[in-house]
């Protein structure tokens, strides 16, 4: 089939923005009044880092800078041009700095340059003959040196949320002519497939499109079938509202919570693989691993938080093999809710006596006066104690006396059972005998 893009530029190229007023995401850095709207409005621009996951308006926002500046802008790829290249472009804006003329210099991927092509930045930024720009998908305190990067202000571009992608996919659908017809739930569900990624969604609009057939009347629907067949996926179509999304999340949960491990690993397939974004569901592990086990398997949360990570760091598809394995051990692991319930208990008692003193011996003494006050007297140093525990008392004195954690018998936490009971006999029979 003849593509109905062929002799024009990739979609996603045409719906580059070139002003900050249809660039779209990243307001907490471009809504109007903020820091880089501000430099960039003021054609003030300092050298700068744009760090973020792909397809989130770096490069646009350099192309932004680049129709907004008097200076000479300058594009620089790291992955095509080498030290020869950087000398060059170093003399000519040696040479601009002469004539009294700024160089901005954005250099994408700048984390591909390695430590002897960085260093070549280094003392033109020092000196002020170029302003740079770089972008970068890894994190800027690994990949670029400390001396570059201490005198280059940081931005943090996040990942675009699936409305941000909505918005995105509707002008676009607009800009490919009245007969194009996509319904919303067929756009949010692209946009969840893309994961944050603009580029992403934008081609596969635009695969989309050419794919569809008109129909009778010589409309080109988008339909469920195409998307399907364009994502090599079943997609999992979530509602407006996104019940269908927290339903999932909360069969994952429950599965996880009754020890199914096969019902968890199923459901976490069907949100992966309805294009749900894994770090939304680590998080969500991370919090399961404290709030439904606890101290009945400490190593829950470490795994859950290294599962996060290296989400972070594969993304999909490789990442899901992780969470797997993540799932598989917060199913099969024993489970304890005690954790949660005794911040719950702490929390109905903090709400209710916000205006409680902390008590004088375990109050902060740094000043003379203070201490005149008697804050910290009678601190009782527990180190000091050959048993490492006193009977200081530490709560306000409306709640001498209360219990909030209430450990089980399940795994790991009965020994931290056992030792609260140890801890508490002593206490007791330590103030019997006092």
């Amino acid at each position: 089939m003849t593509s109905l893009f062929a002799i024009d530029q990739p979609l996603a190229e045409r719906m580059r923005p070139s002003s900050l007023e249809d660039f779209t995401g990243q307001e907490h850095l471009v809504s109007p009044g903020k820091i880089l709207r501000n430099i960039i409005e003021s054609d003030r621009i300092p050298s700068m880092i744009f760090w973020g996951p792909p397809g989130v308006g770096k490069t646009t926002l350099a192309r932004i800078i680049a129709n907004k500046t008097q200076a000479e802008f300058i594009n620089f790829s790291a992955v095509t041009s080498g030290i020869k290249e950087i000398r060059e472009v170093m003399k000519q804006a040696e040479s601009n700095k002469t004539f009294g003329n700024r160089t901005i210099l954005f250099v994408d991927e700048i984390h591909r340059f390695n430590k002897a092509q960085q260093d070549a930045f280094l003392p033109f930024v020092e000196k002020g003959s170029i302003i740079l720009i770089g972008a970068t998908t890894e994190n800027p305190s690994f990949e670029i040196n400390s001396a570059l990067l201490s005198r280059c202000k940081v931005f943090v571009l996040k990942a675009l949320t699936p409305d941000d992608l909505v918005k995105l996919l509707k002008r676009a659908l607009t800009s490919l002519g009245k007969n194009f017809h996509a319904d919303d739930d067929i756009l949010r569900a692209a946009a969840i497939f893309s994961n944050g990624d603009a580029r992403t969604a934008l081609s596969l609009l635009e695969m989309m499109a050419n794919n569809a057939q008109p129909d009778s009347q010589g409309k080109i629907i988008i339909t469920p079938e195409i998307l399907e067949q364009c994502t090599s996926r079943k997609s999992l179509l979530y509602d407006k509202d996104g019940e269908e999304h927290y339903n999932l999340i909360s069969a994952l949960h429950k599965s996880m919570r009754n020890s199914d491990p096969d019902a968890a690993l199923y459901w976490l397939a069907r949100m992966l693989e309805a294009g749900e974004d894994p770090l939304y569901i680590a998080r969500r592990l991370i919090r399961f691993a404290s709030e439904d086990i606890g101290l009945a398997d400490p190593n829950a949360l470490s795994m859950t938080v290294a599962a996060y990570n290296a989400c972070h760091f594969l993304g999909m598809p490789e990442c899901n093999v992780n969470l797997a394995q993540a799932v598989i051990h917060l199913s099969i692991t024993p489970k304890s809710n005690a954790v949660y319930a005794a911040y719950n208990s702490a929390r109905q008692d903090a709400m209710k006596s916000l205006a409680e003193p902390v008590p004088l011996q375990i109050r902060n003494a740094p000043t003379k006066l203070m201490r005149e006050l008697d804050y910290g007297k009678n601190y009782q140093y527990a180190h000091d104690y050959q048993a490492k525990i006193t009977d200081m008392q530490c709560l306000p004195d409306s709640l001498i006396g209360r219990e909030y954690y209430h450990p089980t018998e399940q795994g790991s936490e009965s020994r931290y059972r056992n030792r609260l009971e140890q801890i508490k006999n002593w206490k007791k029979n330590h103030r019997a005998n006092s």
